[in-house]
């Protein structure tokens, strides 16, 4: 069985390219592995994250508590957790969106403001933003 999660966490240090690279790395080799896809929207201007993971039901929840756990987050937020019939973010084994490329019109359009603030988001919106931003900007994968 396909499940979708998404969660929003903080970065306890902030978010540099180190830390993005780190954590794109580590994805990129045991995501093939296990059988996961996603994506990761990292926001450095106020150091939040906004991941959406895809794959077989016990791989996407060991994972996840993995992250609750990892002391580079803080206040992990489930936002949707849902099982799917095909996933949705198929092409990265981690695809990572540059905000730096991204129109603060897109994010406004799902968000209170247009700086990205994931836990303001429903699960319905934040999905749709990730599948927007997905389509519609520079996904390095």
């Amino acid at each position: 069985m396909l499940v979708r999660l998404i969660y929003a966490s903080r970065a306890v240090d902030g978010i540099d390219t180190n830390f993005i690279d780190d954590i794109l790395s580590r994805s990129h080799a045991l995501n093939l592995e296990h059988g996961i896809t996603g994506i990761l929207c990292a926001c450095q201007t106020g150091g939040v994250f906004l991941q959406a993971l895809e794959g077989a039901r016990d791989v996407v929840n060991q994972l996840y508590a993995n992250i609750v756990r990892d002391p580079r987050h803080s206040d992990a937020t489930l936002l949707e957790y849902a099982e799917i019939d095909e996933r949705s973010f198929s092409a990265w084994r981690m695809g990572r969106v540059d905000l730096n490329r991204v129109n603060a019109s897109t994010i406004l359009r799902y968000s209170q403001r247009a700086q990205l603030d994931p836990f303001t988001l429903s699960a319905r919106a934040a999905l749709a933003l990730l599948l927007d931003l997905s389509t519609t900007t520079s996904v390095v994968g």
